[in-house]
Formats: structure tokens, sequence, C-alpha cells
């Protein structure tokens, strides 16, 4: 994945209202809300088509239903090039894998899953990285990639590399990891990955039917806050636990300080600024930000080039206005 540089002020996410009840449905809005949604994000539209080049589509989704949308070419149905955000919906893929007992630990020696691979690193430490390893970035290969935009290896390829030290003592972002959990979970479930996701993920969920190319997910911008919802849900979608709880809360949490491209602490496969946000972030301004104490989940694509990721401008959206509308919003009721 090629995650955002993100620089987060962790002061902006302090001052939050006490946590809303969690409803574990998607619902439509009433009449009444959708007037006090309008007030509350006055003036959005104009701001991004006019002020913000970059951002393509914007979903906030507030105590489990839509309260803004925007699209710049008018069509919510577009399926959007997601970047590394497709990392995150991996984990997520992973979680339901083990709330349906193909996967028992994320402890579990990868060899011990992929013996097929045994013989292709001779290093001894390669015998000791796990499931949980490959997920939080800290297996120990040797990956030089500061900028999180090198291309990933083939599975084979990328388990065959040089270590540089233990599994769990030092992160690298690696676009090789999410190749390899792939092939684990294709092993693990006898499924290809996509009809995996399309069977126990897409369609619980509602979602339309995502695009895959080049390892990559495009998915509609409002299926991307559903994964969001999702994870903010522990798992839960409406009478289904699609994730354990405890797998959810080990995914958000962090696991190591982290380090380039974000700079920020990161959990499995999903960033984690602070106690009270994660996110998942593809380059160039692709981002699923969670907020639990607002129950707010806020979606954004963004034109994928060297000149967005250079400006920012989903995450200082997301960050500031969108979130001091959400704010405003709660304090109408």
């Amino acid at each position: 994945m090629r995650a955002a540089v993100l620089s987060f002020s962790l002061c902006l996410f302090a001052a939050t209202s006490a946590l809303a009840q969690t409803a574990f449905s998607w619902r439509d809005s009433t009449a009444d809300e959708q007037r006090l949604d309008a007030i509350a994000f006055e003036g959005f539209d104009k701001g991004i088509a006019e002020g913000m080049g970059d951002v393509q589509s914007v979903v906030v989704v507030l105590q489990g239903r839509t309260v803004y949308q925007y699209y710049r070419d008018g069509n919510p149905d577009t399926l959007r090039d997601m970047q590394s955000v497709t990392k995150s919906a991996l984990a997520v893929l992973m979680g339901i894998a083990m709330q349906r007992a193909q996967i028992t630990s994320l402890d579990q020696r990868v060899l011990d899953l992929m013996p097929q691979w045994q013989s292709l690193n001779a290093d001894p430490r390669a015998q000791a990285i796990t499931l949980r390893h490959l997920l939080s970035m800290t297996s120990g290969f040797a990956v030089q990639d500061a900028t999180g935009i090198a291309p990933p290896l083939p599975p084979a390829q990328a388990w065959a590399r040089p270590l540089r030290g233990q599994p769990g003592q030092l992160f690298a972002y690696d676009n090789s990891m999410p190749v390899m959990v792939g092939a684990i979970l294709e092993k693990v479930t006898g499924r290809s990955y996509v009809d995996y996701a399309s069977e126990h993920l897409v369609k619980p969920l509602g979602m339309k039917e995502p695009s895959y190319a080049r390892g990559l997910v495009s998915m509609r911008t409002i299926d991307m806050a559903r994964l969001g919802q999702l994870v903010l849900q522990d798992g839960r979608w409406g009478n289904e636990v699609l994730l354990p709880p405890s797998f959810v809360a080990d995914m958000v949490k962090p696991h190591s300080a982290g380090g380039p491209p974000a700079g920020l602490p990161y959990g499995l496969f999903w960033w984690v600024p602070s106690g009270t946000t994660y996110f998942a972030s593809g380059y160039a301004g692709q981002l699923v930000m969670v907020h639990p104490p607002l129950d707010l989940v806020i979606a954004v694509t963004s034109t994928v080039s060297v000149g967005s990721q250079e400006r920012g401008q989903a995450t200082r959206l997301a960050r500031g206005r969108l979130f001091k509308a959400a704010q405003k919003r709660l304090e109408m009721k």
C-alpha cells in the first residue's frame, strides 16, 4: 500500500462528546434528520468543488446513517481506486476467517500454514514469523521503501527475501505483506480472496461488487464507509457477528510506533494515531477515518497523482472541516 503521509493532531480529537449508542445496522435518515444534516454541512459542496480539486468523493456516516455525500462526477456508483485502503480491507477478511474458524490464531506460524515456503528462506528467524508479524509490518524482512510506493513481489519471492531483524522488533512498511497475507487467506479458505470477499463481506454489507486490478481494489465511496462502520461496530452488522470483537480490538490498537510513510503508530494493516481514532489510508488521499467517540466514519477518495499526495487535501478535509461539521451536527439534536 502506498499510504498518504498523515500528521494528525491528537489534540483535535481529544475534545469529543461521549460515546454514542452504536447502531449495528445501516439506516436511512428521516426528513427532519436530512434537514439538519443540510444545515450542518451547508457550503461543503461548493467548498470542495472550488477549493479542493484533488478530492473526488466524500461520505460521512454519523451514528449509523449517511449525513453527507459529495461526488465530483455526480455518480455515487463509481468504483474508486482505494490504493492501500485495500490492505485494511484484507485485514478485515482475515478477521472474518477467524470468526469462521478457518484461522485459529494470529500467532500461528506462517510456515505452519504455508509449508511450501519452508525451503525458500534459510534464515532461522523466518521460522518464527507469524500472521501477526505480517499484519503489523514487523516481520523483520529487509525493506527499503520510505515512501511506501515500492511494487509488491509475488508471495514466494517476498518470503525468500533476507531478514534484517528478529520478527516483532522492527516496523517496516512493506507492500509485499498483503500479497503474502492474501496467499495465506486463499490457502486456509480454499477460495480466491475475491470470491471469499464477495460471499462474506460484500454481500452481507450490501456493497456493490468491487473491481480488482494489480492487487488493488476499487470500491464505491459509500462502501468504503461501510467497511469503516463494520470496524466501528466491532465486527457486527445487523444481527450477524462477521468478525470477532477481540480481533477488531487487536486490529486497531498500536502494535508498534510505526514509521514511514505516515510516521504514526500502526496496528494490523490500520494506522492508529491515537486512542480515539484509527484509519485506513491509501496513496494520494484515499482515506477511511473512524472516530468511535462520535460514532463517526469519514471516507474520502482523491485523484491518484503525485501532486495529490503532496497536497494532502483529503486529510485536511477529514480532520478539519468534516470533523467539525459532524460535531456541530450532534450538537443540533
